[in-house]
């Protein structure tokens, strides 16, 4: 019975106009419009490591001639959670948010006005050096997953921009 309704769920799949956004690889017009996305640089630790994400995302078509920018701005935030009797902290919160905007680099014209967010709790621990450390794999982890949903975003834009001219 599974066997019979997934054969059909298979038959189906192509009816809903579902498309891959990458196909045709990296000659696909999505791969090649990430590859001509330009990001400047970002002020900040947080804004080093969400441009290297960027980068690492939109360099996987090679490299082309830059036909985009990503204007990006970072608002890092570190606050207090739990707060205990003396007075003393036990559990953060570092929120990680961008504000972005993909411009057209021969018009200047705004494709794309976006913004992108993630949060992620720290225990505050008797080590400092240990407190410390989890605040910054945090923001590593919370620059990796702004800078997935903003290269989610460009493409899905880049894809719309390039559907017209197939």
């Amino acid at each position: 019975m599974r066997a019979i309704l997934a054969l059909l769920a298979c038959l189906a799949l192509p009816a809903c106009g579902l498309s891959p956004m990458y196909a045709g690889g990296g000659d696909a017009a999505v791969a090649q419009g990430l590859a001509a996305v330009d990001v400047p640089a970002i002020p900040g630790r947080g804004g080093w490591l969400v441009r290297n994400a960027l980068q690492d995302r939109f360099g996987i078509a090679g490299d082309a001639p830059t036909a985009y920018r990503l204007d990006v701005r970072l608002d890092d935030t570190l606050e207090a959670l739990g707060v205990l009797n003396d007075d003393t902290i036990s559990r953060e919160r570092r929120i990680l948010r961008a504000r972005y905007q993909l411009v057209d680099a021969a018009t200047g014209a705004i494709l794309l006005d976006a913004t992108a967010g993630s949060d992620a709790g720290i225990d505050v621990v008797s080590s400092e050096y240990a407190t410390i450390a989890a605040e910054q794999k945090a923001l590593e982890n919370l620059a990796r997953a702004v800078a997935e949903q903003m290269a989610t975003q460009v493409s899905l834009t880049l894809r719309a921009r390039a559907a017209p001219a197939q």
